[in-house]
């Protein structure tokens, strides 16, 4: 079963940055869509970023001009950099991907199991 693992949180100061990457396991699947997600305690999960395979990106107001997500076609990767954090990006982030498989063409959604980011203020 494909897999997605999210690394790169930690600890940052306000103003600091973080990049964050998630990888997937296996090669035998298109993604057609990969995002980033995020949640606090005893708040939803909210979109951070998306982007398309074509490249096209979406952002939530909150973060535009601050968060940058990036893919690798090739390696079936993204990333997500993060500048100027605010002590409200504090939350777990997830990576989301839409996939296709090539030997089936099955479409999955695929959650990783998140990356805690935490803002000081």
């Amino acid at each position: 079963q494909v897999q997605v693992v999210e690394s790169g949180g930690g600890w940052a100061q306000a103003g600091g940055s973080l990049r964050l990457s998630c990888a997937s396991s296996g090669r035998s699947f298109r993604i057609n869509v990969m995002g980033w997600y995020r949640q606090s305690p005893g708040k939803q999960r909210e979109m951070v970023a998306v982007i398309d395979s074509g490249g096209a990106t979406n952002y939530a107001d909150s973060v535009k001009g601050r968060f940058t997500v990036s893919r690798d076609n090739a390696k079936n990767t993204m990333n997500l950099q993060m500048n100027n954090l605010e002590p409200e990006d504090t939350a777990t982030y997830y990576c989301n991907m839409k996939i296709v498989t090539y030997i089936d063409y099955r479409y999955l959604e695929v959650w990783g199991q998140g990356t805690l980011v935490t803002v000081s203020s």
